[in-house]
């Protein structure tokens, strides 16, 4: 389920959490890294669990017009593709995904506004009402159409991101990552394949399927990637002063220094790896956490460090 690129997201995140901090143990980091992955699969499966919600609801607003004293015909016989669509009851009646939100207790039950701020969003797409004006009512159909509904509006939603804001610290800035994983899923059921919790790193996800393949372990490189950057964080932070020493080191930003830390330590954990992936790899994080002139300070930095340890 999680690739390279989130587990550097979220390495980062760690040392950027101890740059502040300054007084976590690693055995604090390493549990806060772990907690913040399940974390990550965890609000994978809360928005999969909207899935039936959602289709309540838009029942729900269908059957209330029949209870009029004169409905219209229209109001009598309406479209019901969508409340009638055949993802809801496979996730619903799907006893494994059930008996895992159970034990986890989520549920939407109490979050009905949000979903019907999502279903109003939703009613005015066009690509819902081409699905409405469709005669075709398959699986496949229906996964495409919560396809859409899940990059479109949850995650144009104020409302969700405010919701997962308040559940979990971490829940917020995964939404993006884990709507994709939700696609992935209805693409999958679409295909004719099954429900099962993805397994929590991509690298044991593909060799569950392919197990012949050469795939280095992505939870070992997790996990040495946060203690490499965390044991020599002093050390790495000591050598940006002496490479700028004109730079005021309370002016050194945390994200600055947690990125550099992670590029230095990436090296220096996996010399193997690529030079110019780690580089990229970190620059685009930067892109996302830095101010456009910081970028230019760790791409310099990280480089020169980065070549100080490969002459040594």
């Amino acid at each position: 389920m999680l690739g390279r690129r989130i587990l550097r997201v979220k390495a980062f995140k760690v040392i950027y959490s101890y740059a502040v901090a300054g007084n976590m143990s690693l055995e604090e980091a390493l549990k806060q890294f772990d907690a913040s992955l399940e974390a990550t699969r965890d609000l994978y499966l809360f928005l999969l669990a909207s899935v039936p919600s959602l289709t309540r609801i838009a029942r729900e607003r269908l059957e209330a017009p029949k209870q009029k004293l004169h409905p219209t015909q229209e109001e009598l016989n309406p479209n019901d593709k969508f409340v009638s669509n055949a993802l809801s009851p496979l996730l619903d009646e799907d006893p494994d995904l059930q008996k895992i939100l159970e034990r986890k207790k989520f549920s939407w039950d109490q979050y009905d506004i949000v979903l019907k701020s999502i279903l109003d969003s939703v009613g005015e797409q066009p690509y819902f009402k081409k699905y409405m004006d469709r005669e075709e009512r398959s699986l496949r159909d229906d996964c495409r159409l919560f396809g859409k509904i899940f990059e479109k509006d949850y995650s144009d939603s104020d409302a969700l991101r405010e919701l997962l804001e308040d559940k979990s610290i971490y829940w917020y800035d995964d939404l993006e990552y884990a709507l994709i994983c939700c696609i992935n899923t209805f693409r999958d059921l679409a295909a004719g394949k099954r429900w099962r919790l993805p397994e929590l790193y991509r690298s044991e996800e593909i060799k569950k399927t392919r197990p012949s393949a050469p795939l280095s372990s992505d939870r070992d490189f997790a996990r040495k990637l946060v203690t490499t950057a965390f044991t020599s964080y002093e050390d790495t932070f000591r050598r940006v002063r002496e490479a700028v020493p004109d730079w005021d080191s309370d002016r050194l930003f945390c994200t600055d220094l947690a990125i550099i830390a992670l590029g230095v330590a990436e090296q220096k954990a996996f010399p193997d790896m690529p030079l110019d992936i780690t580089m990229n790899e970190y620059l685009e994080i930067a892109k996302d956490f830095c101010t456009p002139k910081s970028r230019q300070f760790v791409n310099g930095l990280m480089d020169k460090l980065i070549k100080e340890n490969l002459n040594k």
